[in-house]
């Protein structure tokens, strides 16, 4: 099966890499002990099952949240956390929400067909304290989580042959709505105005588009194989990361039409557009390269890449569109980068397959 084959290519594949990491850090440091009350970058650390703090002042770690029972309020919340994935930040800046799925999906997130049953959670973290403030047993495996962009709601997939989406009240935790959608959903995101919500269903090569205010579905829009996450961006598109299509498909999403697919000769792990450059950026895990596609219209033009490290990943853009962070999730880092020159500037040693990351500004 391709999926659980990359699974263990990927734990043989692990390369520390010998460019400029920042030594200096005490990763030791427990963020519980700091007031992180300075904008910073939030990196979910998948096999180290913790949160690396980059303060971006100085790119250096201030400190790790870990995810034990002494990372949280309730002593039983933290002792069962393995592999948590991707992060977000709510409205006001004060929570994190973490998709734990339970599971390595560093070498690649489709499920070859096969449904995983196994149970997922979600994680809601202090971003002032790292504290753990709430665990959320799923009934089944997740991909992310995600506040809704008024910051009252939490969006978790389910990723299992009946596909479906989750949501959960943001102050009582409480599950709200079930939305049925398609096979293994993978990535919820939302669009750029806050009205629809999109969900890559990774087993069906499709994108369900629902209406975040009552929870109707309101499109199935057909991709390429294997489509892991909608990302969005500002210029009022969606991008679709399809991985064994390995090719970006590119959804209006305000009439969810295709506005076309961009075809790449690599498999995908985000695509992140970029307003200030009129960029659209994509990562390269296998050799460790972010890419870089202009846009004219509807046409998108391969502008360059450059290097970063192992196990290029996701991508964050600071405010002013003008420095990007990536993981390297196979060299245990994040990769500062100029967007302007598209240089990496600097490499950030953190925990192990670092995954998600969030910036607070």
């Amino acid at each position: 099966m391709k999926f659980l084959s990359l699974l263990v290519l990927s734990t043989s594949l692990i390369v520390i890499s010998c460019k400029k990491h920042d030594m200096d850090m005490d990763h030791e440091t427990p963020v519980s002990k700091l007031n992180i009350d300075f904008p910073a970058a939030y990196v979910v650390n998948g096999e180290s099952n913790s949160i690396s703090v980059i303060k971006l002042s100085d790119n250096t770690v201030a400190g790790t949240a870990p995810f034990g029972s002494s990372a949280s309020h309730d002593m039983s919340m933290g002792n069962d956390i393995m592999w948590p994935h991707h992060i977000a930040i709510n409205s006001n800046k004060t929570l994190l929400a973490i998709g734990v799925p339970g599971m390595d999906l560093s070498a690649g997130h489709g499920m070859g067909g096969v449904p995983h049953t196994g149970g997922g959670k979600i994680v809601i973290v202090d971003a002032v304290t790292g504290m753990i403030t709430k665990s959320i047993v799923l009934p089944a495996m997740n991909h992310n989580a995600i506040f809704s962009p008024d910051g009252t709601e939490i969006w978790t997939s389910q990723m299992v042959e009946k596909g479906k989406v989750l949501v959960y009240d943001a102050t009582s935790y409480q599950l709200k709505s079930t939305i049925e959608v398609k096979m293994e959903p993978a990535e919820i995101t939302f669009s750029s105005d806050g009205v629809k919500a999109f969900v890559a269903n990774s087993g069906s090569d499709t994108v369900t588009a629902i209406k975040i205010a009552d929870k109707a579905i309101i499109g199935q829009i057909k991709t390429d194989k294997e489509p892991v996450g909608a990302w969005t961006g500002a210029d009022g598109n969606m991008y679709v990361d399809n991985e064994e299509g390995k090719s970006i498909t590119v959804i209006k999403a305000s009439d969810l039409s295709i506005v076309t697919t961009i075809p790449l000769e690599y498999m995908p792990g985000m695509a992140v557009y970029n307003s200030t450059n009129n960029e659209l950026w994509v990562t390269d895990p296998m050799k460790g390269m972010v890419h870089w596609y202009t846009k004219s219209g509807i046409i998108y033009t391969h502008g360059g890449k450059f290097a970063t490290a192992s196990g290029a990943h996701a991508i964050a853009f600071l405010k002013d569109g003008k420095t990007a962070y990536i993981t390297n999730q196979l060299a245990s880092s994040v990769s500062v980068a100029d967007v302007m020159t598209h240089v990496e500037t600097k490499e950030i040693t953190v925990g192990k397959k670092p995954n998600g990351i969030v910036i607070k500004q």
